[in-house]
């Protein structure tokens, strides 16, 4: 090949080799926002979960910290009010659990599965909390006992999806009906894993980030077609971790935080999906780094509530929030 045909790939690999990441950055695109501090949670707190009727948040579940870095499975149930900006302690669980995610439906507010007081032992615990009556009842058992599972409700229907049974990560996904109260089987989660999300936007459900026994930092983003019964594969999130928390707010999902475990680390990462287009955006970061954490949104902005601000079993009890500006 003659040594001018030579030199004008070289200069065009080159010239390939500098756009390439400014390509990359420029399909991520970047939107605005701003990080209030509101009250914080009565105690410090990890692998929580909550959740919001649109007038208040509840908070359930988790490790908190009873000295040092000691686990105490707390049972306290916590609403926070947004008008007084203070939280008060509704009820008990009947039972500790960890890695227990809570969701709200029609008055009701469901704990499922989970992990047993402060082990690592799955259960199968479907656990319902009438807010009127201030009264806990027993569901019928999630068909796979679990813990770190994802849910997100679609339709008046609860849909648990992955996490980790008695052998190991699992893609099960089952289905709660309240009307029936019965569990059904859906196509499984195409990557078993867990500590992952899960949030229901565009007439589907989309799943995100987490870990398997390969690694903690997985950037899958699986989408649940509920029509069809099956999944497909969205762009892959930006910023591949665990321990991460979501919500829907204008039909687009925003992720927040997470953890690596090699090397050990959390994440100050927002980034926000929108299901219509395929695409990420950044959010500016989180003020305070953590995993475990709780996300649910109130009135047009999105509380993020205690977690582990250092990779591990550490505790918080931030309450920070964010109001999305575009």
């Amino acid at each position: 090949m003659p040594i001018l045909a030579n030199l004008r790939m070289f200069l065009f690999a080159g010239m390939l080799a500098l756009i390439a990441p400014n390509l990359a950055f420029a399909q991520l695109a970047e939107a605005s926002g701003v990080w209030m501090n509101a009250a914080a949670l009565p105690e410090a707190r990890t692998e929580v979960s909550l959740a919001s009727d649109g007038t208040r948040l509840y908070l359930a579940g988790g490790f908190s910290q009873t000295g040092g870095t000691s686990a105490g499975a707390s049972r306290a149930l916590f609403a926070y009010e947004p008008d007084a900006d203070a939280w008060t302690k509704l009820s008990e669980l009947p039972e500790g659990v960890n890695h227990a995610p809570l969701v709200h439906l029609d008055g009701r507010l469901y704990v499922v599965g989970g992990y047993r007081e402060t082990t690592s032992e799955p259960i199968d615990a479907l656990r319902i909390y009438d807010i009127e009556r201030n009264s806990w009842s027993e569901g019928p058992p999630l068909p796979t006992a679990r813990g770190a599972l994802a849910v997100a409700v679609h339709e008046g229907r609860i849909h648990a999806i992955g996490g980790v049974d008695h052998n190991g990560n699992t893609g099960a996904h089952e289905i709660f009906d309240p009307q029936t109260q019965s569990w059904t089987h859906a196509a499984a989660l195409p990557t078993p894993r867990n500590h992952h999300a899960a949030a229901s936007a565009g007439g589907e459900i989309i799943v995100l980030a987490g870990r398997n026994r390969e690694t903690s930092t997985l950037t899958a983003n699986e989408i649940y077609d509920p029509k069809g019964d099956r999944w497909r594969s969205g762009a892959d999130v930006p910023t591949g971790r665990s321990g991460v928390a979501a919500a829907v707010l204008g039909g687009q999902v925003y992720l927040f935080g997470g953890e690596a475990l090699d090397p050990r680390s959390t994440f100050d990462e927002a980034e926000r999906y929108d299901p219509s287009s395929d695409s990420w955006a950044t959010l500016p970061a989180m003020p305070t780094a953590r995993h475990g954490l709780g996300v649910a949104v109130l009135r047009g902005h999105i509380h993020t509530v205690a977690g582990g601000p250092q990779a591990g079993l550490t505790f918080s009890d931030t309450h920070e929030v964010l109001a999305p500006e575009d």
